[in-house]
């Protein structure tokens, strides 16, 4: 009697890449919100930025400047395990993980640089609670995605993930990707156009 072979085993559900979608689009969301707060109440308080930034508050721009570049590099770097990992290369996308985390952490002392700078009190009026919110929103997701990093270079190192099976780095790499982005927005609301 003849038997037909067994059935293919049923894909594996991609469930890492899917929820940190899930999760980029929530904070896409609430950025989306808080910053269309931030133009709503800029615009009832003039629509300048001299009507909108307390007096002698100074945005340090170097450094917001030097933090969009970091982001940026953060991306790279994200990306880079990932391609690193699908070619079977453990030692580059460890380093690649590692780097992430450095300027995670430069981005947070940077941020902290900026607080320091600007000089405002959280509870000063509606321009400094806005702006802590929205940059310490940020701040927050942006120490949620070092610790994400972490998590993922611990698994790496440990042979989770294999070129065929990565998508924990993928999924890393994503939530990277959305935070560049929303600090883009956030950098060009807040500190461009003030």
């Amino acid at each position: 009697m003849l038997a037909l072979p067994p059935a293919p085993s049923p894909a594996r559900p991609r469930m890492m890449l899917v929820g940190t979608a899930l999760v980029c689009a929530a904070g896409a969301m609430l950025f989306a919100g808080m910053i269309g707060v931030w133009f709503n109440l800029r615009e009832a308080a003039g629509g300048t930025t001299a009507g909108w930034l307390p007096e002698g508050a100074v945005v340090p721009e170097v450094a917001t400047n030097v933090m969009l570049f970091g982001m940026i590099a953060i991306s790279f770097m994200a990306q880079w395990a990932v391609y690193a990992m699908k070619d079977a290369n453990r030692k580059d996308s460890a380093i690649a993980l590692g780097v992430t985390v450095l300027l995670g952490l430069a981005m947070v002392n940077a941020q902290a640089y900026v607080y320091g700078q600007m000089g405002l009190g959280i509870s000063g009026g509606v321009y400094q609670s806005l702006f802590y919110a929205l940059t310490g929103t940020w701040l927050a997701a942006l120490l949620g995605g070092i610790a994400f990093t972490g998590i993922v270079a611990f698994r790496s190192l440990g042979g989770r993930y294999t070129p065929k099976r990565h998508e924990g780095v993928a999924a890393l790499a994503m939530y990277w990707h959305f935070l560049t982005v929303a600090f883009v927005a956030v950098w060009f609301t807040v500190y461009v156009w003030k």
